[in-house]
């Protein structure tokens, strides 16, 4: 089915949760500051395409997820820029590792991201689960998890071998591009960080001082969940999307008490579950409301939900990319939301006007 109906489609402003969004459609050089009523507020055209997402720094500027010319590790999902920019689209600062993947945070000093390592003969023979044949040129390849200073140098390293591929094998659905496939690295502040990996259907807390996994959620119904994040409560909100499902493929939302590591709260579509899928990208993000926006990512879709699991408005990128891979697309990696009152917005209408 192709997407015909774009734009804001559907608000209840009674219910919905007025603010800014910055949308960073895949494979396209563009990144769009939405306004409340879905318009474009403000534009970065950086160039640089099949970017994963982009997002609001607390001054205003934009950090942007992009690609360099040479590209190394899985070339369908290798990003490898990272970048930051003014509102008026001027580089600020920028650190190239061609190996990174999906997930880049600007730190104060640095920044902290995913990316592939090469992995020795032995080893890959040792990564157990996956597709069989299914290893993309070069691979299966490793990952790491990488921070970087200021300056670019290289100050710490974790790598997903240390996990034990004996006892974290891949999901037997999942390709074997690599071992861990990571599209989430959230600080947390504590100092350490909270990491998905797709292809292991596992979740898990990283302490960078002292390398240990201090906490970890392995379940294979969250079905390659991306844009695991920390909510205030303490509980974790993902994305499961679907992808290795057992039965009829469709994705969900949920909220996971790290404690009990029950799923206290879920969202799936009320009226046919299985119209709500996006298999290999999205996400979600808790609003102050109390409501959820949801990333239906290869629908280009963004929608906000109650926690009673009513629909409440409902956009659809019209940004369309002819990309040379997938055709016309609209995808979305991931969104993100702001707050009129944000300090990000705050801070970007005193250099544009929104």
């Amino acid at each position: 089915m192709r997407i015909t109906n774009t734009g804001l489609l559907f608000d209840d402003p009674n219910r919905s949760t007025p603010g800014y969004i910055v949308i960073c459609p895949v494979d396209d050089g563009r990144t769009f500051l939405l306004a409340p009523d879905g318009s474009v507020a403000h534009e970065w055209d950086t160039g640089h395409g099949m970017t994963n997402w982009s997002y609001l720094l607390p001054n205003g500027n934009l950090f942007r997820n992009e690609r360099v010319a040479e590209p190394k590790g899985v070339a369908l999902t290798v990003s490898g820029r990272m970048s930051e920019y003014d509102p008026a689209g001027n580089l600020l600062w920028r650190h190239d590792d061609p190996y990174q993947h999906h997930d880049a945070r600007r730190l104060e000093n640095g920044a902290i991201f995913a990316a592939f390592t090469e992995l020795s003969e032995v080893e890959k023979s040792q990564i157990q689960g996956g597709y069989p044949g299914s290893e993309t040129p070069g691979g299966p390849y490793g990952e790491a998890i990488r921070q970087v200073d200021e300056n670019g140098t290289l100050v710490w390293e974790w790598h997903f071998t240390n996990l034990g591929m004996e006892t974290h094998p891949l999901h037997p659905n999942s390709n074997k591009w690599s071992y861990g496939h990571t599209n989430t690295v959230y600080p947390l502040d504590d100092g350490t960080y909270l990491i998905s990996s797709k292809n292991l259907n596992l979740l898990f807390i990283l302490d960078p001082k002292t390398n240990a996994v201090t906490w970890e959620f392995q379940d294979n119904g969250m079905s390659g969940q991306h844009d695991a994040q920390m909510l205030e409560n303490g509980n974790i909100l993902i994305f499961a999307n679907g992808a290795y499902s057992q039965d009829l493929h469709h994705s969900e939302v949920w909220e996971i008490d790290p404690t009990t590591k029950e799923v206290v709260w879920k969202y799936v579509a009320k009226d046919d579950f299985t119209s709500f899928f996006s298999p290999h990208m999205g996400g979600a993000q808790r609003l102050p409301s109390g409501n959820t926006l949801i990333c239906e990512g290869n629908k280009g879709c963004l929608f906000e939900v109650t926690p009673e699991e009513d629909v409440v408005r409902e956009f659809v990128s019209p940004h369309m990319v002819q990309s040379p891979q997938f055709g016309q697309i609209n995808w979305l990696f991931r969104c993100r939301w702001y707050a009129p009152d944000s300090p990000e917005i705050m801070a970007l209408s005193q250099s544009v006007t929104l």
